[in-house]
């Protein structure tokens, strides 16, 4: 059974979506990413968090909003803080150097 990875950043723009994309093809793993803000592209939603494993967000202040909005759906879920700042652009090496660094730990092995 893969496991199955949520992405969060604000506005499902930048960050998440290149997590979700750079680690869809990884053995064993299932990704998804969205925005907590309201004008997100894809929002979260209680289904997708009942869907996740793992809830990956980008910064403590996605965790706070995600908290106060989804504190129900949370109550069984770990929620990790990768602390990666909305400094990128889609797809940035830098973005992708730092998300390898931060979430491969989390991931089975290849």
């Amino acid at each position: 059974m893969p496991l199955k990875l949520l992405f969060i950043c604000a506005k499902n723009r930048l960050r998440s979506p290149t997590a979700e994309q750079l680690f869809a093809d990884w053995p064993g793993v299932e990704t998804a990413s969205a925005g907590i803000n309201h004008d997100a592209d894809t929002p979260v939603c209680p289904e997708l968090l009942a869907w996740a494993d793992l809830v990956l967000v980008m910064q403590r202040v996605h965790r706070s909003k995600l908290t106060r909005k989804f504190k129900a759906q949370l109550s069984n879920k770990r929620v990790v803080c990768l602390d990666i700042p909305d400094d990128y652009e889609f797809m940035d090496p830098a973005l992708i150097a730092l998300l390898n660094t931060k979430v491969q730990r989390f991931l089975p092995p290849r």
